[in-house]
């Protein structure tokens, strides 16, 4: 059984930092890509950055190119989120999902997800 468990959330300033932790278990080998989506309130759920579990190589969307990092680690199967120089419309819900035969954009097409931790940015 697949299980992704999203920790870090939390409340923060404006300009401050948050690491987010992503516990990954029961995904077997090939596990493929993982992303980090975030959704605020009337929002669509939106990617922010994703990491191919195999090679390492990584995508950021425009709007967080520069102030967030996402990494694994593949011997604790986790894979982080480190969010720098947050601002208030960093606010959301943020959330891990894993797809096994995709790598793109679309949240529609990763199978695997967790429940989300909330991220409040104060300004």
């Amino acid at each position: 059984q697949v299980r992704l468990v999203e920790s870090g959330g939390g409340l923060v300033q404006a300009g401050g930092s948050l690491r987010l932790s992503c516990a990954a278990s029961g995904l077997g080998f090939g596990v493929y890509t993982v992303g980090w989506f975030r959704q605020a309130p009337g929002k669509e759920r939106e990617l922010t950055a994703k990491i191919n579990w195999n090679t390492g190589s990584t995508y950021s969307s425009d709007s967080v190119e520069g102030r967030f990092t996402i990494s694994r680690d593949n011997a604790k199967r986790t894979v982080y989120l480190q969010m720098n120089s947050l601002k208030p419309e960093d606010t959301a819900v943020y959330y891990c999902a894993a797809a096994r035969s995709f790598s793109g954009r679309d949240p529609a097409r990763y199978e695997y997800w967790g429940r989300g931790t909330q991220v409040t940015v104060s300004s």
